[in-house]
């Protein structure tokens, strides 16, 4: 049966009754329950349509996940060309009576393992909750470049990798430093460019794009439902536009601005860093004096509250700028502690910060130790990045442009500045280029609205990044968490994920100025 006809009063009777009925379990549809009144854009990117359908052969691979492998063409110019070979995994509904279909899930970086992030992640219940889990096969995948599908290896080796990566030069602090960081970024892209073959010239988000409509086509569903998460959320803006008739429902969770991603806004795409033109320094800066607030609130619970937490880290880290920090066998530069002071992705650290920026305040013992890099090399995580990023994104190539803003951005945005100033140096030296990466528009019309979701203080995805990528699209609608830490995936939120759920049921948008709070704080002690 054909649910998309019909005149807009029609389609606004529909959605209710389907809401309702889709909610409480009456019936299961694939297709879509939401339409944008007038019907989406008719446009469809080409280059997929004529590349056969992955046939997918799913085995158990333990703890009720199912796991397959999908065939897809290397070059989508080329359809029965060269192929590569994505990996997927499954975790299936625990209702099939009541099943809607299958929720895509990209977990962000890029170049995170989705494999990985899904057995992981799968059962955190304020992301996946067992409601959710009931309807939908949640399904995640290594997108090309990524882990264990089709992947940029910079390195013939794990040992050659571990070498090169952990030789990178710390964050420049002081005009002298930023020689030997250039260096190692143009090393680490002619590395790029010798070893990893014909994918570095097909790793876009775009080609990721029509990955995602071949294995929705695998499934069997007519429409995607999808939640994307942090860079996933530049991959489903791409879908979105590039398939808008082709929604159903889509969950964008700290979200970019697609348009500042890719180009940037008149003309900064060669005149500043990727992460400077996304505003991400403030958005750690923000995040930050949030978190030392909460601190400060928790008392003794936070171990750096003692005090005034705003001056003890102004002292920390001017005493750091002058030499570094030495305790526990382990030397603390002001890069490094800038950098520590910046993680705040995930709130459930901040206890371990906390106590990690006292102890350097009391120049103590008991720091903890740089993590090893001991992966097997299935995990490629940073020339995934790279490769991906690179192809998306138009960048600086003069580091001249890199060094100016680096005094600029310390001077607007104190400590935290080069952070975002320097975080993609190695793409103004990549050398690969896909030409079918997608660069706009971002607002043709979708079948369906789309749901944003942000935190109040996310330091990798400011909210106002959030809301501008928002109005770039068709039809969308911001819900913000009163929290701080990156997406809904890291600040748990019983809130949220009720929104979320509600709406991947239905395809309907909550209503206007809904708002959600984070469950408890980092800081409460253990239950």
């Amino acid at each position: 049966m054909d649910l998309r006809f019909g005149a807009s009063g029609f389609h606004r009777i529909r959605r209710a009754v389907l809401a309702l009925a889709v909610g409480i379990g009456v019936i299961a549809l694939p297709g879509p329950v939401a339409l944008a009144e007038g019907g989406a854009d008719p446009y469809i990117d080409r280059l997929a349509e004529s590349a056969e359908t992955p046939v997918l052969q799913w085995s158990d691979c333990q703890d009720g996940f199912q796991c397959a492998a999908a065939k897809v063409p290397l070059d989508y110019n080329r359809p029965r060309g060269d192929s590569i070979e994505l990996a997927v995994i499954k975790l299936p509904a625990t209702d099939p009576g009541r099943r809607i279909g299958t929720l895509f899930v990209n977990f962000g970086g890029p170049g995170a393992s989705g494999v990985d992030r899904l057995r992981e992640r799968a059962r955190w219940p304020w992301l996946f909750s067992d409601e959710l889990r009931s309807r939908f096969d949640v399904v995640s995948w290594d997108t090309r470049a990524v882990g264990r599908s089709t992947a940029v290896r910079c390195f013939p080796t794990e040992d050659e990798q571990s070498a090169f990566l952990t030789s990178m030069p710390p964050m420049p602090t002081t005009a002298d430093e930023e020689a030997p960081f250039y260096d190692w970024s143009a090393q680490f892209a002619d590395r790029c460019a010798r070893q990893a073959g014909p994918i570095l010239n097909h790793s876009s988000t775009g080609d990721t794009a029509r990955d995602l409509d071949l294995l929705r086509r695998a499934v069997g569903d007519p429409e995607l439902t999808y939640h994307g998460i942090s860079y996933g959320t530049q991959l489903g803006a791409s879908y979105a536009n590039m398939f808008p008739g082709r929604v159903r429902a889509m969950v964008f969770d700290g979200s970019l601005d697609f348009e500042g991603n890719v180009s940037g806004h008149a003309g900064q795409g060669t005149a500043l860093p990727l992460d400077t033109r996304q505003n991400v320094a403030d958005g750690i800066a923000a995040a930050f004096d949030a978190f030392l607030r909460q601190c400060s609130e928790a008392g003794p619970n936070c171990a750096f509250s003692a005090g005034d937490p705003r001056l003890k880290w102004t002292a920390l880290a001017e005493r750091a700028r002058l030499a570094p920090i030495g305790a526990d066998g382990r030397v603390w530069t002001y890069s490094d502690i800038v950098n520590a002071a910046a993680g705040l992705s995930q709130p459930s650290t901040f206890p371990d910060l906390a106590e990690l920026l006292q102890t350097l305040f009391e120049a103590a013992t008991a720091v903890p130790g740089l993590q090893p890099v001991s992966q097997a090399y299935v995990g490629n995580r940073t020339e995934a990045y790279h490769a991906i990023q690179c192809s998306d994104s138009i960048v600086p190539t003069d580091v001249g442009v890199y060094s100016r803003a680096a005094v600029s951005e310390d001077q607007r945005v104190p400590y935290f500045g080069r952070i975002a100033v320097f975080s993609s140096t190695a793409c103004a030296f990549w050398q690969g280029h896909d030409a079918d990466r997608y660069m706009g528009p971002w607002n043709r019309r979708t079948a369906a609205p789309i749901l944003v979701l942000n935190t109040r203080f996310d330091p990798a995805t400011p909210l106002a990044g959030a809301e501008a990528g928002a109005a770039q699209l068709a039809a969308a609608r911001v819900v913000v968490t009163e929290g701080i830490g990156h997406s809904s995936m890291y600040v748990p939120s019983t809130c949220t994920e009720r929104i979320k759920r509600e709406y991947l049921f239905t395809g309907l948008l909550p209503p206007e100025n809904t708002g959600c709070t984070r469950d408890g704080s980092p800081f409460d002690p253990p239950a």
